[in-house]
Order: C-alpha cells, then structure tokens, then sequence
C-alpha cells in the first residue's frame, strides 16, 4: 500500500495481497483519523461480505473467491472505545459469470489494485452498541 495525505483526506493506493479492512485501520490508527468518509473502487480474489439480521441480531457472512471487480466500496470510520472502527459496504461481481454481491465488508483481498479516497471531518463520532437493534450506532 502506498498513501498520501491531500488537504484534509488521503488517497490510497493498494497493491496485490493488501486487505482493505486492515490497511484502513492501520492508516486510522498511524494518522490519527476519528471521523470519515471512505469511497473506492478495484479488483479482488478474496471477499467476505455480511447481511445484518434485525430480527436475529446477528451477521450472515458469504466469503467469495475468485476474480471480482469492485464497483462501489462506501464506508466511514469513526471510534469506539477510542479504538477506529470502520462501517464499510461493497458491491463487487464477476461480469463474465454475471455474478453480483453487496453487503457489510468483513474481508477483501486485493487481486490487482484498489483507489481509495478517505475524507477526513474535524472532530470525532463514536459508537455505542445498542441492545434493542443488535448493532453499534453512531454516538455524537
């Protein structure tokens, strides 16, 4: 991974082997970011994606391997328990076996590369779990 810091963002540039959950967290962690907003797109060989059961209260988690093209990673970072937390969805798929998935990102290895913007906001959100939804919500 490579990165740069413009203004109030930064611009990310993952290589084969990088997982995005993991290089977001480490870039949160190493600049300090507290709250913002992430946008990307790439290719992947290794993606696990979730759907979140309100009645059930727990993630559903589909893991799928082979040559993707990501069209839409969206997400934010904000903290919990002072540590970053990251709230990202993706929708990938594999036109030639016209294969699309969405959901809650748990996992994706990048194949080739993947562009990822990050948009720092002054200040910070935090997360609180909430019993009555089975999720942890925004915290202002």
């Amino acid at each position: 991974m490579e990165y740069r810091k413009y203004g109030e963002g930064y611009v990310l540039r993952l290589d084969p082997g990088d997982e995005v959950v993991d290089r977001l967290t480490w870039l949160a962690k190493e600049e300090g970011v507290g709250l913002a907003c992430v946008t990307g797109l790439g290719a992947a060989k290794d993606v696990t994606v979730g759907l979140f059961s309100v009645e059930e209260k727990k993630f559903y988690g589909k893991r799928c391997e082979g040559e993707y093209e990501v069209s839409a990673l969206v997400g934010n970072i904000t903290r919990k328990e002072g540590e970053p937390y990251l709230h990202l969805h993706i929708t990938f798929g594999n036109p030639a076996e016209g294969e699309v998935y969405a959901g809650h990102l748990t996992r994706c290895v990048i194949s080739a590369t993947a562009e990822i913007f990050v948009q720092v906001w002054d200040g910070q959100a935090g997360r609180k779990f909430s019993g009555e939804v089975g999720l942890n919500l925004l915290e202002f």
